[in-house]
């Protein structure tokens, strides 16, 4: 069963990037690529038999844009995230992810942010441009800013990044905390357990008024303790 899992999920994975690398190419306000996400998110989750629980889901109002800002514990957290919000989303990914044959390709086509992490100033243009898209084109970001899963399910130190774009930009951040995706999909493992992702969305936090780098780093202690709060792995 784990193999026939595998070979489904590589098999729609195919298929469908090939359809988000058409539509990136063709709709550049992004509508079609969200609804081949959502697709393409609930068909992972079939296939591999998760769930996926929220709660908070009143507290993303309107067509934002927002930030989403989340805790990292399984590469499930990306699929759960893209299934349950219910906007046009983009997330920021490592450049080596790009050269991976039509699933990279696609991932540069969409609304999404390629960032090198080995350089300083490339990081920064890419926070520019993902200004530019949340601006130009309605986009919400999600944001890991622990900057990798972690690896024990302790939660881990947040970067900057995430807070500084939110000065850059001004739109609220929602806090978001993801329980028991480690349990379905662990760091280093290939097998997929059955099970529930728990996906909580806290109360959007404004950022109208962060001006300085400390703002910055104040406001990224009041989001991870929101999301320290609501989460029950380790801390």
């Amino acid at each position: 069963m784990f193999y026939v899992k595998i070979i489904l999920i590589i098999f729609y994975t195919i298929i469908f990037s090939i359809l988000a690398l058409i539509s990136g190419l063709i709709d550049k306000t992004y509508y079609t690529y969200k609804l081949l996400t959502k697709g393409y998110s609930a068909g992972i989750l079939f296939i591999s038999g998760v769930k996926v629980k929220t709660s908070g889901l009143k507290n993303i109002q309107g067509e934002g844009p927002f930030i989403f800002v989340s805790n990292h514990i399984s590469q499930f957290d990306i699929i759960a995230l893209q299934f349950t919000i219910p906007l046009k989303t983009g997330f920021v990914f490592k450049k080596e992810l790009a050269k991976i044959p039509l699933f990279g390709w696609q991932l540069l086509t969409g609304p999404h942010i390629v960032i090198d992490r080995s350089n300083a100033e490339n990081a920064l243009k890419s926070i520019h441009k993902a200004r530019h898209k949340m601006k130009a084109k309605g986009v919400s970001m999600i944001l890991f800013p622990e900057g990798t899963r972690s690896r024990d399910g302790e939660l881990q130190q947040f970067k900057r990044g995430a807070f500084h774009l939110a000065s850059q930009v001004s739109y609220p951040i929602i806090p978001v905390t993801i329980n028991d995706s480690d349990k379905l999909l662990p760091k280093g493992s290939l097998k997929i357990n059955k099970g529930t992702i728990n996906v909580n969305f806290s109360e959007p936090v404004l950022t109208t008024k962060i001006e300085t780098r400390n703002d910055e780093l104040e406001l990224m202690g009041k989001v991870r303790d929101i999301i320290s709060a609501n989460y029950y792995g380790k801390l």
